[in-house]
């Protein structure tokens, strides 16, 4: 018999698939029974809510406890005893709200050793904090402490899952007392109920489940001790039947004296069995209704932990992908999934049991239909929840480099609980195309195509009993090589998506159901060279910004509004240059401006624009020869590899056109300076400053320094340029320039060692360079990047001048000729200066 039955989950996991499940019974359970499930399950990319906020949340338990007034502060109280000190609970709180204690099964006696662990680590905090008490206050507390730590020690070695239960108990009766005191419209109130409640009434849904489960059991007991009470009444009925038979050989007279006896034993018998067989019906029937509501129930809590918190731990990895927060740790996630596989393992047991006992005795009615429904039920949710639970905990990178090491781990969260470690399956790993993974979710054949060839694709998945994790852990992959398919209109190499398929067969519950599962990674952009590299991660930002929920892969919208654009500019920027300072609302505008060609500085303006996919990184800026994105990524570069420390100081306004610079400085006094990024270069930075105007006496003028460039800084850095700059004094608005720079100038040569004289490089702008009267104060000057109006430096001769073969046809530095000549540069330097001067003069 086949069956094909749709998921019910619209929202299972992101790319997470099941083909093709077969399931066999023993013949004392079921007839022979093959089932075919073919699980299509749909996509989601719900929006992201942290996991790691509980942990924000419960910071502050503690502290708002101790607000707790009357009766809720007696309750409170009444929490603590010899069992655990509220001495321990003060000292220890941070520590004690910071552990994953819902991640430990105290119905589980092999999660001891997880506990046992936690304890060691409460004693040792505490041993710790008394450590560092000094005074004599201190000296009081570091005895009560160290006694308090050999208290739980003694109180919790053997039973370490107590400890555990007990500090479980604690802190969810402080968040249920604070959250009842607690105003929702605080804050900090009203996240810490949210998000508490949330937790806290997923485990009670467990509670709720367990006490469902044991109570099926219960009956399920009692059912079959009736069952086999009926049954053995049921033989005395044969019995008594055959000893009526038998009586036809019997004399009339003796057949007469024991008939009326037997046909009453055997009235009064059937009457008893027709009566308890419709008692056994009544039984069974509110046993299945039972069933059915625990299986209610038991689909809702997957639905919330798999559509909810699984999906959104998915959509927080993606969005880490672009630089946000990390996803946070699966521990919780992990121990909900195996809750739901052993109470799913449990419900599905009983209803074989049940199915078992109705084959013993049939007794005619809808109990045969009903169990049906409820295997194929429990069959359906733990597919959905072993099929989902195939997860990729690190994903492969987006940007994909052939002939590159790369690495991936994939995890079964519920590996361990259904005891899939015991013949540990193999996962491979495939690239495939776009058209591939839509035809992969539609469950059409894709006759095992792959678009390339991946080396080292195959790993065993491994149990970790520390922690309890079956994963694989790929850690030598590498692209051999990639197939292109044909691509759409103005679509580049660097805008077409693959992705890597992660798949696997494993069984459960000793070859009673097989799976096979599938799950594809995020979409990936394969490169060949370094030089693709800004566009692919252009192509990957805006996927991972901007992927729908339930989408097919890889649809997203090709226009998105400015203010989403700038949440996820805003995130990327803050990831790459590895800083808290992100971008202003003026920098907001700046970029505006710069992406709509606009000259508005009221950012109201642009909140409900929209810009496209080709305005991002397809079409150029105009009078430029790169995009919107181009520009951007090369200022992130920049600042990301000689800018930080800069940047964070806030010593970069950056965002500012010349214009602007213009108008800020004017009203500054001479020497006034600022930094902005270069309009015109990908990747510049160039300084303004307000001075004098030498050809017009009285009259000062803004003036702009040539771009400085990666390459400029990898010869001298930012700080030190700005210091060999006499005629700049203070950093905009009003800050003198030491003040901001001077920790990261270079330390100043030492002296002559030797006879020979180390000389340095420093840079001069010729107009503003000021006559030092201290000789040995006068550095030898190498010219770098001169004021606009300068149109031939002077040729310093210790140096051979720069030639305008470091030009390419573009007019951009290029890298091996500009290195060359540092390198030459240095070998000048190196050599005595006498050498030198006498070289000069000849």
């Amino acid at each position: 018999m086949s069956l094909q039955i749709r998921s019910p989950y619209s929202l299972i996991s992101l790319y997470s698939l099941s083909l093709q499940m077969r399931s066999t019974h023993p013949p004392s359970f079921f007839p022979s029974l093959s089932l075919s499930l073919s699980l299509s399950l749909s996509l989601s990319l719900s929006l992201s809510l942290s996991l790691a906020s509980p942990r924000v949340c419960k910071m502050a338990v503690w502290i708002q406890a101790q607000q707790l007034q009357g009766d809720a502060l007696h309750q409170m109280q009444s929490l603590y005893g010899q069992h655990f000190p509220i001495e321990v609970r003060h000292y220890l709180s941070q520590w004690l709200e910071g552990q994953l204690w819902d991640v430990i099964d105290l119905e589980n006696p092999q999660e001891e050793f997880k506990a046992k662990r936690l304890l060691d680590s409460l004693i040792q905090e505490l041993q710790n904090k008394a450590e560092h008490q000094v005074g004599e206050d201190g000296f009081l507390l570091k005895i009560k402490l160290g006694h308090y730590a050999s208290q739980l020690k003694s109180t919790y070695d053997r039973c370490p899952l107590e400890l555990v239960r007990c500090i479980k108990h604690i802190l969810y009766t402080e968040q249920r007392l604070v959250r009842e005191a607690s105003n929702s419209s605080s804050p900090v109130g009203g996240m810490m109920d949210s998000m508490s409640q949330k937790y806290q009434q997923i485990n009670q849904v467990f509670e709720e489940l367990r006490l469902l489960t044991q109570d099926t059991e219960n009956d399920l007991r009692k059912l079959q001790h009736n069952q086999e009470y009926f049954i053995i009444q049921y033989q005395e009925s044969l019995r008594i039947q055959a000893q009526l038979t038998s009586l036809a050989t019997l004399p009339p007279a003796d057949r007469q004296l024991r008939e009326p006896t037997l046909l009453s034993k055997r009235a009064t018998v059937e009457a008893w069995l027709t009566r308890e067989a419709n008692t056994l019906q009544k039984y069974r029937l509110d046993l299945a209704e039972k069933h059915q509501k625990s299986l209610q129930l038991l689909r809702k809590q997957q639905t919330i932990i798999l559509d909810d918190e699984l999906i959104h731990w998915k959509r927080r990895q993606q969005l880490a992908g672009n630089g946000g927060p990390p996803e946070g740790g699966l521990d919780i996630l992990q121990s909900w999934c195996e809750k739901l596989a052993e109470t799913i393992w449990q419900n599905r047991q009983q209803i074989r049991r049940a199915e078992h006992l109705r084959q013993q005795l049939p007794i005619p009615g809808p109990i045969e239909e009903l169990l049906n429904d409820l295997n194929s039920t429990i069959t359906d949710i733990i597919s959905a929840l072993v099929t989902s639970t195939f997860i990729i905990e690190k994903q492969p990178p987006q940007v994909l480099k052939t002939q590159t090491k790369f690495v991936a781990t994939v995890r079964l969260l519920v590996g361990g609980k259904l005891n899939v470690h015991m013949n540990p399956p193999q996962v491979k790993a495939t690239i495939i195309s776009e058209q591939q993974a839509k035809a992969l979710l539609k469950n059409e054949n894709t006759r095992n195509d792959s678009s390339g060839e991946i080396l080292n694709n195959n790993c065993v998945m491994e149990y970790h009993q520390a922690t309890g994790t079956l994963s694989a852990n790929f850690r030598n992959m590498s692209l051999k090589r990639i197939k292109r398919s044909d691509r759409r209109g103005a679509e580049s190499v660097t805008e077409e998506k693959f992705t890597i398929l992660f798949e696997s067969q494993f069984s459960v519950g000793g070859n009673e159901l097989v799976f096979q599962v599938k799950t594809l990674s995020l979409p990936v952009v394969v490169i060949v060279h370094g030089s693709q590299d800004n566009n692919a991660t252009a192509t990957v930002l805006w996927d991972n910004a901007f992927a729908e929920p339930g989408r097919v892969p890889f649809i997203v919208p090709d226009k998105v509004l400015w203010p989403q654009l700038c949440e996820a500019l805003n995130m990327k920027y803050k990831a790459e240059v590895q800083s808290n300072r992100g971008l202003s609302e003026e920098n907001l505008v700046f970029l505006a401006q710069k992406a709509f060609s606009s000259s508005s500085i009221n950012p109201d303006d642009y909140r409900g624009m929209t810009m496209t996919w080709s305005q991002f990184n397809r079409e150029s800026l105009p009078g430029r020869n790169f995009t919107f994105w181009q520009w951007f990524d090369g200022v992130m570069e920049l600042t990301k590899k000689h800018l930080k420390p800069h940047w964070n100081d806030g010593a970069i306004l950056g965002f500012v056109n010349k214009q602007q610079a213009q108008d800020m400085l004017m009203s500054k006094p001479n020497g006034t300076f600022l930094l902005r990024f270069s309009d015109s270069e990908i990747g510049g930075i160039t300084i303004a400053w307000v001075a004098e105007n030498p050809n017009k006496p009285g009259e000062r003028m803004v003036w702009n320094l040539m771009p400085y460039t990666a390459k400029d800084f990898s010869i001298r850095s930012l700080a030190d340029r700005i210091s060999d700059l006499n005629h700049l004094l203070f950093l905009y608005p009003d800050r003198p320039k030491d003040e901001v720079f001077s920790k990261y100038y270079t330390p100043p040569l030492s002296k002559a060692v030797d006879g020979y004289v180390k000389p340095q490089i420093k840079q001069v702008v010729p107009e503003f360079t000021t006559t030092n009267p201290d000789p040995a104060a006068n550095p030898t000057y190498m010219d770098h990047g001169a004021s606009p109006v300068v149109s031939h430096p002077p040729n310093y001769g210790i140096y051979p001048p720069m030639s305008d073969s470091m030009l390419d046809a573009d007019g951009d530095f290029d890298l091996d000729d500009t290195m060359d000549v540092a390198r030459h540069v240095e070998e000048l330097l190196r050599r005595p200066m006498e050498s030198q001067w006498s070289g000069q003069q000849s």
